[in-house]
């Protein structure tokens, strides 16, 4: 299939390299030192599982150079770049490109469809721990790699057939990929682990061990599972798992030091997804009445210190 992967961070980033790797035509768009990087030397991915890759076959633009129609467009931006995204599909896509955007924040391919009535914006999320170590290089930390993706409620079902085949490239390229028949359900779940984990490490500044001990992260990371799983049941939602085995067994499986991509960003000063892992999380408790005080907490925090 012909990808194109706006966005070459951590998520991008790696997508990118396990999809060139199986053969498939893939094409980066970036910015920067990270794109020049990548057009002089390619890109390489280094990990702990399969050593470090020099990634051949990856093209790589800016989204203004970007002349191509490709078969599914992953959107791989953090969300505040999320306008960055629908401009760009908005010039450069065409109806016969599926759009799988698998950003951190729940809901954001239905953000995406209502500014691209003319084309499909698909529901989806990831599960992966990278990040850019420099320019032109990607390190995933941790070998957990999945995509899921699917149709909302009521959305037609265009480009089916795509979406179909989508789910085995997934899976030839060694990406467990899985095309859901509740995306709400399972972006829900997705972000019933990287909200609660990003919150609580930002919050309390500690990295993947203390969450994984008896203490006072592992009942706050615990807690704010809970609140989430309390939206989703508000919202009509339900879940064949419980949400605070899973969210633990995932944090329990990753490798020591690991964080969230949210919490890397605020340690080094940067702009963060804390309006929509944390934030939006006190809106949606607010709109279905349902009680979140852990994240209340965090988000006044926050807002103490100027993030969002």
């Amino acid at each position: 299939m012909k990808f194109c992967i706006f966005g070459a961070g951590g998520t991008g980033g790696t997508l990118a390299a396990y999809l060139a790797m199986a053969g498939n035509d893939v094409t980066i768009v970036a910015r920067g030192a990270h794109l020049a990087a990548i057009q002089a030397q390619g890109l390489t991915l280094q990990t702990n599982h399969r050593g470090t890759v020099q990634v051949a076959g990856i093209k790589a633009c800016t989204a203004e150079n970007y002349d191509d129609v490709p078969d599914v467009l992953f959107v791989c931006v953090k969300y505040y770049n999320i306008e960055d995204a629908i401009a760009f599909a908005k010039a450069k896509m065409t109806p016969q490109t599926l759009i799988v955007p698998v950003l951190n924040v729940f809901g954001t391919g239905g953000v995406m469809q209502a500014q691209l009535p003319e084309l499909t914006c698909l529901d989806g999320c990831i599960y992966v721990m990278s990040e850019i170590k420099e320019p032109g290089v990607i390190y995933q930390s941790d070998k957990m790699l999945r995509v899921i993706y699917g149709y909302r409620p009521q959305q037609e079902q265009k480009l089916l057939e795509t979406a179909q085949k989508l789910e085995k490239v997934l899976n030839e390229a060694d990406i467990k990929g899985h095309f859901s028949d509740n995306i709400i359900r399972d972006a829900l779940q997705k972000f019933a682990f990287v909200s609660p984990a990003a919150a609580a490490g930002a919050y309390l500044a500690v990295t993947s061990e203390k969450f994984q001990q008896p203490g006072e992260a592992r009942d706050l990371f615990s807690g704010l599972i809970k609140e989430v799983e309390s939206l989703g049941g508000a919202m009509g939602v339900t879940f064949k798992q419980d949400l605070t085995e899973v969210g633990l067994k995932i944090m329990d499986a990753l490798k020591a030091g690991s964080t969230m991509s949210m919490q890397r960003d605020i340690q080094k000063g940067r702009q963060s997804e804390f309006a929509g892992l944390v934030d939006r999380v006190v809106s949606l408790g607010h709109e279905y009445g349902v009680a979140v005080p852990l994240y209340e907490k965090i988000s006044q925090w926050g807002k103490e210190q100027h993030l969002g």
